[in-house]
């Protein structure tokens, strides 16, 4: 019994002792791995600059409000995602295998002069040098040298790839630089009209121009978000002269200001033949945009306006009053019970004539004289803070209705059935059947 106590004891402390080491492998490379070449964290690089052989450098810096400019070859604003991707390709560069410990014939792996010459500067000011040159003979990898070190290490082309950038790379490409929360104004003109949005609170708008209409959410964020994307489309050779004569001969496709907390900034998009080209008052220069963004943002504005007939959308209301010829309904909600006359309502009934209340929408606005209301909708909801007033008359022809919202100009031309199945639906509403006795 003693040996085996003696025994058990020293198993166990070979297990801890073996569980330790373990633990203190972890996270440590193993002996025949590859070294790194580069190992400098990305929040610590101040700045960035790429040589390609025989072209002037390309110089990006971290300036004083915190934000990466280009200051080579000449100054414009930097794109910070695509500037993360360098930091973050030298932050943990692996080489696949050291080709040479002490590499004296750099010119046969095109590094005297390097093809790409890449340097980091860190906050502390140190600056390290990383020169890259061709692939090795079956392209899978790049020769790679880290200056001041004698090693000659190969890559992955997807390294050399991710140093391989110009300005053109590391530019803000947006024509419109906004924040989209700040915005407060958009004028559009295309297609032959010029309308204007304001924002009403956080998340809603307004037309106001050319006459008070309600906006879309969807449709007009939608806005925001294509006039936020209408990027410089800067694939192929650039020639500035020719944009700029092109742009200059073209009908004009359409006009966007956005107005935000830093003031107006204009955009103009021109169509000439299949190209499509604009010009920004944020930006210097006259650029080729794509198909997506042109006709993205040359829309009319009834493709902005809000369709629906209604807003109470997935607020459930609480009174309902519909008048339909001669006949007047009021239903009114309390707890999970609708009641009319003092009468319990069927929930399900009433529910379906909401639903659809809730569908209303144009097929169409049109502009034309209203005539007498054949139906009249009041919705109340919200806890009873919105009130929306409906009337709905017939159109003048083709068999289809027109319908009205109290303080709206608009008028929403609505299908014939639509109404047909709205006037059926509150018809449909009866009473609650008594609960069976048990």
């Amino acid at each position: 019994m003693l040996m085996a106590g003696v025994l058990l004891a020293g198993l166990a402390i070979a297990l801890w002792w073996s569980n330790r080491q373990e633990k203190a492998k972890e996270g440590k490379p193993s002996a025949d791995a590859p070294p790194k070449i580069l190992a400098i964290p990305a929040d610590s690089v101040k700045q960035v600059q790429i040589r390609h052989l025989g072209e002037e450098p390309v110089t990006v810096q971290f300036n004083g409000s915190g934000k990466w400019e280009i200051t080579s070859p000449k100054p414009m604003p930097a794109d910070s995602v695509a500037v993360a991707a360098v930091t973050s390709a030298a932050s943990s560069l692996d080489s696949e295998r050291v080709v040479d410990p002490n590499v004296s014939d750099l010119a046969s792996y095109g590094l005297a002069p390097p093809l790409i010459e890449v340097s980091l500067t860190a906050k502390d000011g140190k600056t390290s040098k990383l020169l890259i040159g061709e692939n090795t003979p079956t392209s899978s990898a790049a020769y790679a040298k880290l200056d001041g070190d004698p090693r000659l290490f190969t890559m992955a082309t997807s390294a050399k790839t991710a140093f391989d950038k110009e300005a053109k790379d590391l530019r803000d490409k947006r024509l419109l630089p906004f924040t989209p929360e700040k915005i407060s104004r958009i004028e559009m003109s295309a297609q032959k009209q010029t309308f204007e949005f304001v924002r009403k609170g956080e998340t809603e708008w307004q037309i106001v121009k050319p006459k008070a209409m309600r906006a879309d959410t969807i449709q007009t964020d939608d806005l925001v978000q294509k006039l936020k994307n209408a990027e410089m489309d800067l694939s192929g050779v650039q020639d500035e002269k020719k944009n700029a004569a092109a742009f200059a001969a073209a009908p004009v496709l359409t006009i966007a200001k956005v107005t935000d907390q830093d003031g107006t900034k204009t955009l103009e998009i021109r169509k000439s033949k299949d190209d499509y080209y604009a010009k920004s008052s944020a930006v210097e220069g006259v650029y080729k945009v794509s198909k997506m963004a042109g006709d993205g943002l040359d829309k009319p504005v009834d493709a902005y306006r809000n369709k629906k007939v209604f807003d109470f959308g997935f607020n459930d209301p609480t009174h309902l009053d519909v008048t339909d010829g001669g006949k007047t309904s009021v239903f009114d909600k309390s707890g999970e019970n609708w009641t009319s006359g003092g009468k319990k309502m069927d929930t399900t009934s009433v529910q379906a004539f909401i639903d659809k209340l809730r569908d209303l929408a144009a097929a169409k606005f049109v502009d034309t004289a209203f005539t007498t209301p054949l139906v009249t909708v009041t919705v109340v909801s919200n806890q009873g803070k919105q009130r929306e007033k409906v009337e709905i008359a017939p159109a003048a022809s083709g068999g289809n209705f027109l319908a009205r919202r109290d303080g709206d100009a608009s008028f929403y031309e609505l299908e014939g059935k639509v109404i047909k199945d709205l006037r059926q639906a509150v018809g449909d509403v009866r009473e609650a059947q008594p609960e069976k006795k048990k």
